[in-house]
C-alpha cells in the first residue's frame, strides 16, 4: 500500500519489517555457524587426520579442538585461524575462504601459506616440474597433473579459464582435488556437459578401482566416506557403476582418449566437444603424477557413445543420477 515519503510506513509495518530482517538474519546465522562446523571437519578428514592427530599439530586437547569443530568457540582470533590454516595444510586461496566464513574477513597481509606442500623433496624432480609446468602453460588446451587419489599438482591457464565461474567451496575446488570437484562441487554441472553420466560416473568407476588397490590409503577413504554420506552418490557408487560397466565395458571407464563435452565460460566457446588425453613420463611416473589434457575442439554437440545428450543444468533431473537404474531394477 502507497504511503506518503514523509510519513514513511506505519508502526506496525516498520516492526514487522524488523522482524522478518531479524528473521533472515537468524536463517543466515544458522547457515554460516553449520558451514564453520563443515569447513573444518571436512578437510580435516580429506587429509585423512582424526581430532587427535589435528590436536597434536596444534598442542592443544583434544577437547579444545573438539570444540573448535563444533563451533564452541567465543572468539576467532588471526592467532587461532592461522594455526589451524597451517594444521589443515590449507594453501593461500583456502586460508582465503577460511577467514571469509569464519570472521567474515580476509586473513592478514602478513599470511604466505606454504604452496610447496604437494612438490617433492629431491630437488630434480622439483625443477622437472617447474619446467614442466611451462610446457604446460605454452599448451592453448585446458591441461592439469594428479595423482592418485586426484589431487592437483599444476594447472596451466587454459584450465583456469575453463574453470574461473566456479565458486569456492572447501574441500572441492577443480585445481585441489578433481574428483571431489566432479562429485561433490554444486557448480559442476554448469562446465562439464551431461554431468552425471559423462563425468561422475566414469570418475566414480575409477575411483572404485584405485580404492581397490590402495585400501589403505587415507586420501581414499576419505572420498570414500564423503561418497557415503551422499545417499544419491553412494546409489551411484554401489549400484550405478556396476550397472554402467556392464552395459558400456570397463574401457568406457578409462581417461585416455575419452570424448565428453564441456561448457566453456569464453562467451565464443559454449557448449564444446572434448578430448581426454592421459599421459606421463618417466619422471612423473616417479612421483606418482598423471597429466591430463582436455582437447577442445569447434562446438559440435554431444557425442556419441556412452556420453548421452542431455538438458541443461537448470532442467536437470536431481532426485538422482540418470545413469545409476532404480534400486527395484
Amino acid at each position: 500500500m502507497p504511503y506518503l515519503a514523509a510519513v514513511g510506513p506505519s508502526d506496525g509495518l516498520a516492526r514487522a519489517g524488523e522482524e522478518r530482517l531479524a528473521g533472515e538474519e537468524s536463517v543466515r546465522g544458522a547457515v554460516r555457524s553449520e558451514r564453520r562446523k563443515e569447513i573444518l571437519r571436512q578437510r580435516r578428514e580429506e587429509l585423512g587426520l582424526s581430532q587427535e592427530d589435528v590436536a597434536a599439530r596444534l598442542r592443544i586437547s583434544v577437547r579444545a579442538y573438539g570444540n573448535w569443530e563444533r563451533g564452541l568457540v567465543k572468539e576467532w582470533t588471526d592467532r587461532k585461524l592461522l594455526a589451524l590454516a597451517e594444521a589443515l595444510e590449507m594453501s593461500e586461496r583456502q586460508c582465503f575462504w577460511l577467514f571469509r566464513v569464519m570472521v567474515d574477513r580476509d586473513p592478514p597481509p602478513t599470511w604466505r601459506a606454504a604452496e610447496e606442500n604437494r612438490l617433492p623433496e629431491d630437488p630434480a624432480q622439483r625443477d622437472y616440474l617447474c619446467d614442466y609446468a611451462a610446457l604446460m602453460e605454452a599448451v592453448p588446451y585446458p591441461s592439469f597433473l594428479v595423482d592418485h587419489r586426484w589431487d592437483v599438482a599444476l594447472t596451466n591457464s587454459a584450465f583456469d579459464r575453463l574453470f574461473q565461474s566456479v565458486r569456492p567451496h572447501p574441500t572441492a575446488l577443480p585445481d585441489d582435488n578433481f574428483l571431489r570437484f566432479v562429485l561433490f562441487h554444486p557448480d559442476a554441472a554448469a562446465v562439464l556437459e551431461d554431468h552425471e553420466p559423462a563425468w561422475c560416473v566414469p570418475l566414480l568407476a575409477q575411483f572404485a578401482t584405485a580404492l581397490a588397490a590402495s585400501p589403505d590409503d587415507e586420501g581414499l577413504r576419505s572420498i570414500r566416506q564423503e561418497v557415503a554420506r551422499d545417499p544419491f552418490m553412494e546409489a551411484a557408487y554401489r549400484y550405478g557403476v556396476p550397472h554402467w560397466l556392464t552395459a558400456h565395458g570397463s574401457e568406457a571407464a578409462e581417461q585416455d582418449g575419452a570424448v565428453r563435452s564441456v561448457r566453456h565460460p569464453d562467451p565464443h566457446g559454449g557448449l564444446v566437444r572434448c578430448r581426454m588425453v592421459a599421459e606421463s613420463s618417466r619422471m612423473l611416473e616417479a612421483m606418482g603424477l598423471t597429466r591430463i589434457t582436455l582437447v577442445l575442439s569447434a562446438p559440435q554437440g554431444v557425442p556419441a557413445g556412452p556420453v548421452r545428450g542431455g538438458a541443461g543444468v537448470e532442467n536437470r533431473p536431481q532426485a538422482r543420477l540418470r545413469a545409476v537404474p532404480p534400486l527395484g531394477d
